[in-house]
C-alpha cells in the first residue's frame, strides 16, 4: 500500500479543513465587501459581536489562527507514519469542530466568554495536541 491508499481519510479530512477555511475566506470577504464605504484591508474597530461582519472576519482570523497548525502536525503525522487510523480520527475531529465552530460564531452574537463556539475551539486545540503527541510517540 503507498501514502495515499493509507491515509486517504486523513486527506480527506485536511481537503474539508481547507476548503472550510477558503469558505470563511469568502464569507468575511463578501460580507465585508457588502459595507458601506468598505476599504480593503479594514475592518471598522467599532465593530462588536452583534455585527455579522465582526464575527465572520473574527471566525476567519480564528482559523489563520489555528489552521496551519493543525496542517503542519497533519502532514508531520503522515510523514513520520503514525497509527492512520488516529491521524484519521483526529484530523476528522478537528474539521468538525472548526464547522460548529464557524457556524456558532455565525450564528451566535454574544460576548460571553465562553461560548458555545469556545467549546469547539477547544476540541479541536485538544484534537491538535493529541495528534502532535501521537507524532511525538511515533517518533520516540
Amino acid at each position: 500500500m503507498n501514502v495515499v491508499e493509507v491515509y486517504t481519510g486523513s486527506f480527506w479530512g485536511v481537503f474539508i479543513i481547507i476548503f472550510t477555511w477558503l469558505v470563511q475566506l469568502l464569507v468575511a470577504a463578501s460580507s465585508k465587501a457588502s459595507q458601506d464605504g468598505a476599504v480593503p484591508g479594514k475592518i471598522d474597530e467599532t465593530l462588536s459581536h452583534s455585527s455579522f461582519v465582526f464575527r465572520s472576519h473574527r471566525t476567519f482570523m480564528n482559523s489563520i489562527e489555528n489552521v496551519p497548525v493543525m496542517l503542519g502536525t497533519s502532514f508531520l503525522a503522515i510523514l513520520v507514519g503514525a497509527s492512520a487510523f488516529w491521524s484519521c480520527l483526529l484530523i476528522w475531529v478537528f474539521a468538525a469542530s472548526r464547522i460548529v465552530h464557524m457556524v456558532l460564531y455565525y450564528k451566535i452574537a454574544t460576548e460571553v466568554n465562553p461560548s458555545p463556539r469556545s467549546y469547539f475551539f477547544l476540541i479541536g486545540l485538544v484534537a491538535n495536541i493529541g495528534l502532535l503527541g501521537l507524532c511525538a510517540v511515533t517518533l520516540a
